[in-house]
């Protein structure tokens, strides 16, 4: 239920960018104060590079919340101006940015982090794909009081999701985009006392790159469907065929054996490290994305090809 105006509504700004941190921002515009949004610059994307708003931007101007873009956040005037806004709060999702000790200082109840895991557990900027990769049996969502660490701050809440055998990075980002707003819907209206992360157990997520994407088929058939899953929509993953690339967008392990890389049957089942990788769905260069029956119908592929490297 959305408080009435003035009663239990506290006045917020709101800091995150990507399509994960939208449900966050709508459920605190609708059960208090949202004076402010902090995203990322509109920057050229696409094939004509036409310059796009984020998805919190956008989210943003249609609630009529004033957004602000700063490419550093210790340019001149940006501390003071954030501080003007005499916050209750700050809360941050998938911002982009570093905070610096003034902007964590400046609100009464200083700064809120959604963070997708289980802290102390894939720390850093890549925390669903990361959980997939390690064959994790379930991740989260962290709320907690940053402080001027690397996620390292305080936890307030934490809840637990578990990961399916067939769970894309996708499917995660979806349920735990909706379960940190629910979370921190609770952490700010029950003020939930904090607990410093465990000493132990911490691990980083790195910022993902295109070449993550890359299949070595020397590994193991379970390792590499969940690279495939992980890395579901982005940064996707791919191997060669006949020199060109082809993007693997769905896979499963089935049973199988031979030399790595090498295609063992007319369902494009592609030899591993260990086991065998059948490819449900793939995209060759400037192609539509398709089943692998309609893929092989036009392009061919014989039992003893070698892909990758």
């Amino acid at each position: 239920m959305t408080p009435p105006a003035g009663k239990g509504r506290l006045r917020l700004a709101f800091m995150g960018s990507p399509d994960f941190a939208v449900p966050a921002l709508r459920a605190l515009a609708a059960a208090h104060d949202v004076v402010a949004v902090y995203c990322q610059p509109p920057r050229p994307a696409g094939r004509g590079k036409h310059v796009l708003r984020c998805a919190v931007h956008v989210a943003a101007e249609e609630r009529a919340i004033p957004v602000h873009t700063p490419a550093r956040l210790r340019l001149p005037g940006q501390a003071e101006a954030f501080a003007a806004l005499a916050l209750d709060a700050a809360v941050v999702a998938a911002y982009g940015l570093i905070l610096p000790p003034a902007f964590l200082a400046a609100p009464r109840r200083g700064c809120l982090n959604i963070h997708a895991s289980l802290l102390p557990r894939w720390r850093g900027a890549a925390p669903i794909q990361a959980a997939i990769l390690a064959g994790d049996a379930a991740t989260g969502i962290t709320v907690m009081q940053m402080d001027a660490g690397l996620d390292t701050g305080a936890m307030l809440l934490r809840e637990a999701v578990p990961i399916g055998p067939r769970d894309t990075a996708a499917d995660l980002h979806d349920r735990l985009a909706d379960l940190g707003a629910r979370l921190v819907l609770r952490a700010l209206a029950e003020d939930p006392p904090a607990t410093p992360q465990p000493a132990e157990g911490a691990t980083y997520a790195p910022k993902l790159a295109r070449a993550d994407g890359h299949l070595d088929w020397t590994q193991d058939a379970a390792a590499l469907d969940r690279r495939v899953r992980a890395f579901t929509p982005w940064p996707g993953t791919f191997t060669t065929l006949g020199g060109r690339v082809l993007k693997v967008l769905q896979a499963q392990p089935v049973p199988g054996g031979g030399a790595p890389g090498t295609v063992l049957d007319a369902a494009l089942t592609v030899a591993c490290g260990a086991g065998a990788l059948r490819l449900l769905a793939v995209q060759a260069p400037g192609g539509a994305a398709m089943p692998a029956e309609a893929f092989l119908r036009g392009h061919p592929v014989a039992p003893g090809t070698v892909l990758g490297p």
